[in-house]
């Protein structure tokens, strides 16, 4: 959790027990975008590498990320963050069909509200399917993986995706859970504060100690407020 916040400096070289491909998911409105923003400023301070974010433009533009209270990234980490603004997911497909052509690779590759790319509608009738769109994010999320997992033969590279949820868990967890192992779910905590945790769904003994990150969205601020522990049983 602390790799989303202002908690210190972070080795992102990706190693064999490292997860390349994240998810972190949470309600509307609970500062996804700024904490994929903090992430980004985390990986490029930690490398001498790039980082890619990739996002709507006008949904950028509407709602800009929030910086963590008292950050102020230097010119050179906040250049090594490079914007690419694409509108649906033929933008997603071009960019990781020509991956293996980034020499090197960026260390992170972060795309902001994943599953709004893909048009339900649009989805449907390429694929002539009522569940369409699970197919062309099936085939987009497989492109991500295997342009990343070849990225790491030669270097340390992470794909963060992020996506909103109105309930307990991702809305389209059946189709990430495939393909992406380590997922961060948001929660409020009821008193205007939010939870990162690990999900559970990855299959957390029952009974595990979990850790939360606690923060807050405050005068156009990210503001972190501390690491704690919490019980929370496995469906599993």
């Amino acid at each position: 959790m602390e790799k989303f916040l202002p908690v210190g400096q972070f080795d992102f070289r990706c190693g064999k027990h490292s997860d390349p491909l994240l998810l972190l998911s949470g309600p509307p409105s609970s500062g996804k975008t700024s904490l994929l923003f903090q992430f980004a400023i985390n990986s490029a301070t930690g490398s001498d590498s790039n980082v890619v974010f990739i996002c709507n433009r006008r949904k950028l533009e509407s709602k800009p990320p929030y910086l963590a209270q008292g950050i102020d990234p230097s010119p050179q980490v906040l250049h090594r963050i490079q914007m690419k603004y694409i509108d649906n997911e033929e933008g997603i497909k071009k960019y990781f069909a020509a991956f293996h052509m980034h020499d090197p690779a960026p260390v992170s590759v972060i795309i902001d509200d994943f599953a709004d790319f893909f048009d339900e509608g649009n989805c449907q009738e390429r694929y002539n399917n009522t569940r369409g769109r699970d197919l062309a994010m099936v085939r987009v999320l497989a492109l991500c993986r295997n342009a990343i997992l070849y990225a790491n033969e030669k270097g340390p590279c992470q794909l963060l995706l992020s996506d909103t949820h109105n309930g307990d868990s991702p809305r389209l967890l059946y189709l990430y859970k495939r393909w992406i192992s380590s997922i961060y779910t948001i929660k409020g905590d009821g008193s205007g504060s939010y939870l990162i945790r690990s999900s559970n769904n990855l299959g957390v003994a029952k009974s595990a100690r979990t850790k939360l990150a606690k923060y807050s969205i405050a005068l156009q601020y990210l503001l972190y407020e501390g690491l704690t522990e919490d019980e929370e049983q496995s469906d599993e």
